[in-house]
């Protein structure tokens, strides 16, 4: 494989950190969406939305969960932004670890829906699917933040 010159290998590493701004980005804004969703489910319920019930995957009280989301929701965004102004150093061990714990928070998601798939009497939250839907993304937010921080620039 030819060395790249090193403007095209600036232009790869600039074209590899906007893709991961706006992953990242994606994300959270997915997140905020359901967040979003679930509270007006709570507020107003709405026909065009799932139940909140759909939204409650497990027995956490809402005045716990809610706080927790928020606080999630922020750490997201306040991440989303220092990668796309450039605030963030790529750090290699950094991006080991959270593709560590990125693939296990996946591998464990994954088992959880296939667990609702194929075992017939699991418990009820192994069949809350928009739950689910929450845990990947964030696992996929992790995941896009390892693969920035393991990126070598």
């Amino acid at each position: 494989m030819e060395a790249l010159a090193p403007t095209e290998l600036r232009r790869s590493s600039i074209s590899h950190w906007r893709r991961c701004a706006l992953a990242l980005a994606v994300l959270t804004l997915l997140f905020a969406a359901l967040v979003l969703a679930q509270f007006l489910q709570f507020t107003r319920p709405a026909g065009s939305l799932p139940s909140f019930a759909a939204f409650q995957g497990d027995a956490l009280p809402y005045a716990v969960l809610l706080p927790a989301q928020l606080a999630i929701v922020l750490m997201m965004a306040g991440t989303t932004i220092s990668v796309t102004e450039g605030r963030v150093a790529p750090r290699y061990a950094r991006g080991r670890r959270l593709r560590l714990f990125g693939a296990l928070y996946f591998a464990g998601s994954l088992s959880r829906v296939l667990i609702g798939l194929t075992v017939p009497d699991a418990p009820p939250w192994f069949d809350a699917w928009i739950p689910a839907v929450f845990h990947f993304v964030l696992a996929g937010f992790v995941l896009v933040l390892a693969a920035f921080h393991l990126r070598r620039f």
